[in-house]
């Protein structure tokens, strides 16, 4: 009989440093970049035609929408270093603990939300569902022993693995 775990294949360790990995970097690479040239170009003009009420959102959504794109690249780099050998995976850990990546969430019903620009929502819905990938990736990799281990009825851990692997294959 085998033991547990003994001869078990980690999904979230292959997809961390896969083909699949490196598109999940350039993707969030270049939404860090469209983000900033849209806030600093047509994202900047249009908030000045705002009414008020979404004016204050606008301000307020940015903040939260760059933070949480600083949050997430930082741990893209991070990943990259370890997958590279810069840094070993204790050393990402130590500094992984700086990188909040389940506390960005947006209330789309807030006064306001749908008057913000079409295009300024649309990169706040591609932050939130990068997050979420990175988020389900690094619960995989670097929390695995807090999670309860896997029984025939465990649907959470089922639901976690699915959710990788879309990760891994560039699902949404």
């Amino acid at each position: 009989m085998l033991e547990s775990g003994a001869n078990t294949i980690s999904f979230a360790d292959r997809a961390a440093s896969s083909q699949q990995f490196k598109a999940l970097y350039a993707e969030g690479m270049a939404l860090v970049e469209d983000t900033a040239s849209y806030l600093d170009g047509p994202g900047r003009l249009a908030s000045k035609a705002l009414p008020r009420m979404a004016s204050v959102l606008y301000a307020a959504e940015s903040m939260r929408l760059t933070t949480r794109l600083m949050q997430v690249a930082s741990w893209l780099l991070l990943q990259r270093a370890v997958n590279n050998g810069e840094m070993t995976r204790d050393q990402v850990v130590s500094e992984k603990k700086k990188v909040r990546l389940d506390q960005f969430t947006v209330d789309r019903t807030a006064p306001g939300w749908s008057e913000l620009p079409e295009g300024f929502r649309d990169l706040v819905e591609k932050s939130l569902r990068l997050q979420n990938r990175v988020a389900v990736l690094d619960r995989e990799i670097y929390r695995a022993d807090e999670q309860p281990a896997m029984t025939a009825n465990n649907q959470n851990s089922v639901q976690a693995q699915l959710s990788l692997l879309k990760t891994a294959f560039g699902g949404q």
